[in-house]
C-alpha cells in the first residue's frame, strides 16, 4: 500500500515539475515575441502631419493657429496631406489664412484638396480643376430630379427638340458631368439638398461648355442622376417620337427611270429622232 502512495506521489510531482517547466517556455516565447515587437515599432518612420486643431466647417477661414501636428506613420502618409515641414506651401508667399473647402473634423488630416488655392475664396471658382469650365443650367421640379441634387453629384443631360424630317428628338449630349453648384450654393457637404432649385452649375470642358449652350437655345435639357459608385459613361443615346409610340414609317421608292438615247436625222424638211442603244 505504500509502495502504491509512494509511486502516485512521484508520478504527481513528475506532472507538476512538467507544467512548470511548459508555463516557464510559454511566458518566454511571449516574452520575446512582445520584446521583437517593440524592436520593430520602434523602426517605424514617424512625421508630424498637420492635423485639424478643431472642427473646421465649409467657409470657414483658418490659419496656423488652427492647426496642430500629430505624429503619423511616414510610409501611410496621405498623398496630399501636408507635414510640419510643408508649412510654406500651406501657407505661401506671406498668405496668413485659408478657406475650408470641405468640412474637416478634429486631429482630421489636413489635405490639399480641402482647401482652396493660396489667396482664393470659396465659392464655384474654388471648385473648378485645371481647363474646366462652369456654365449654368435652368431646372424645374422635373428636370432638375425632383429637387434631389446636391454639390458633388453626377448627372447625364439630356437634350429634347425637333430635329429635321425625323420630329421629336431626345438624345444624351453629355454623360458623368459633376455639379459644382445648386442655385447659389456650392458646399460639397451639404447634407440636405434644396426642394425647388431654379438653376444647377456643372463643371465642363469649353467644348462641351459650348454644346450646353447650344442645346438650351435650341431645345429643352432635363438631367438625369447618376448614382455615387458610377463611374462609367454612357453611351450615345437617341429616342425618336416615332421609337417611343412603336411607328414604323414607310420609306418611299424612288423610281429609277430608264435612261434613253437618240439621234437626230432630216427626213426631208422634217427632223425626226430615232432611239438608239445607250454606250455610257
Amino acid at each position: 500500500m505504500r509502495a502504491v502512495f509512494g509511486l502516485v506521489l512521484i508520478a504527481g510531482i513528475g506532472l507538476a515539475g512538467f507544467a512548470v517547466y511548459q508555463i516557464n517556455v510559454y511566458i518566454s516565447q511571449m516574452q520575446s515575441e512582445l520584446a521583437q515587437a517593440r524592436s520593430s515599432g520602434q523602426n517605424i518612420e514617424m512625421v508630424n502631419v498637420i492635423v485639424a486643431g478643431a472642427d473646421l466647417p465649409y467657409g470657414q477661414r483658418i490659419t496656423r493657429n488652427d492647426l496642430r501636428r500629430q505624429p503619423f506613420p511616414a510610409d501611410a502618409l496621405p498623398e496630399r496631406a501636408f507635414t510640419d515641414q510643408d508649412l510654406d506651401q500651406l501657407f505661401p508667399d506671406g498668405i496668413s489664412e485659408r478657406v475650408v473647402l470641405r468640412a474637416m473634423d478634429e486631429q482630421e488630416i489636413v489635405l490639399a484638396s480641402k482647401l482652396t488655392e493660396p489667396g482664393k475664396g470659396v465659392g464655384v471658382t474654388s471648385h473648378l480643376r485645371s481647363g474646366m469650365r462652369a456654365i449654368t443650367i435652368p431646372v424645374n421640379t422635373t428636370s432638375g430630379v425632383a429637387g434631389h441634387l446636391r454639390p458633388g453629384d453626377r448627372v447625364d443631360v439630356l437634350w429634347s427638340g425637333r430635329s429635321g424630317d425625323r420630329g421629336e428628338v431626345t438624345q444624351l449630349i453629355q454623360s458623368n458631368l459633376r455639379l459644382i453648384a445648386v442655385d447659389q450654393n456650392a458646399d460639397m457637404d451639404r447634407a440636405e439638398t434644396i426642394s425647388s432649385p431654379q438653376t444647377v452649375t456643372v463643371e465642363a470642358t469649353p467644348s462641351d461648355a459650348a454644346k450646353l449652350a447650344q442645346a438650351q437655345a435650341s431645345g429643352r435639357i432635363a438631367l438625369a442622376l447618376v448614382g455615387a459608385d458610377d463611374q462609367d459613361v454612357s453611351e450615345f443615346v437617341e429616342v425618336t417620337q416615332d421609337q417611343l409610340l412603336g411607328i414604323v414609317r414607310e420609306q418611299a421608292v424612288e423610281e429609277v427611270k430608264e435612261e434613253k438615247c437618240h439621234i437626230r436625222t432630216r427626213r426631208g424638211n422634217d427632223l425626226v429622232l430615232i432611239e438608239i442603244p445607250c454606250t455610257n
